[in-house]
């Protein structure tokens, strides 16, 4: 249901956009971000946009990534400036009808997952 897009290789300082779609559900009165997974290294919290439009980030990507949200096409984006080798890794889109606040930031609070692309950054 999330089909996830724009991965690939990029060099450091360089920038790329991955988007999101969902279909057959809609998620616009819900919470829709991104995870990333690093090789051998567990899928951490990325970004999260709400239906508000309030958006939240990790501390690694905080005034390098910025997430948007077009309800119409139920797409979620995450735009990726100033690349670092370190941001390497499998992106996953995530998105949930209902989370509370403090759940946002867990792997296992989400329903909905897309299937991940790939984001390689060569220094």
């Amino acid at each position: 249901q999330l089909q996830a897009s724009g991965g690939g290789l990029v060099q450091a300082g360089g920038s790329l956009k991955l988007s999101c779609a969902a279909s057959g559900r809609t998620f616009s009165r819900g919470v829709m971000g991104w995870f990333r997974q690093a090789p051998g290294k567990e899928r951490v919290f990325v970004a999260t946009i709400w239906r508000s439009g309030t958006t939240y980030y990790s501390d690694s990507v905080k005034g390098r990534f910025t997430i948007s949200r077009d309800d119409a096409k139920n797409t979620v984006y995450l735009q990726m400036d100033s690349l670092k080798p370190e941001d390497t890794a499998l992106y996953y889109c995530a998105a949930d009808s209902s989370l509370i606040y403090s759940s946002q930031f867990r792997v296992s609070s989400y329903n909905y997952w897309g299937q991940g692309t790939l984001v390689t950054v060569s220094s």
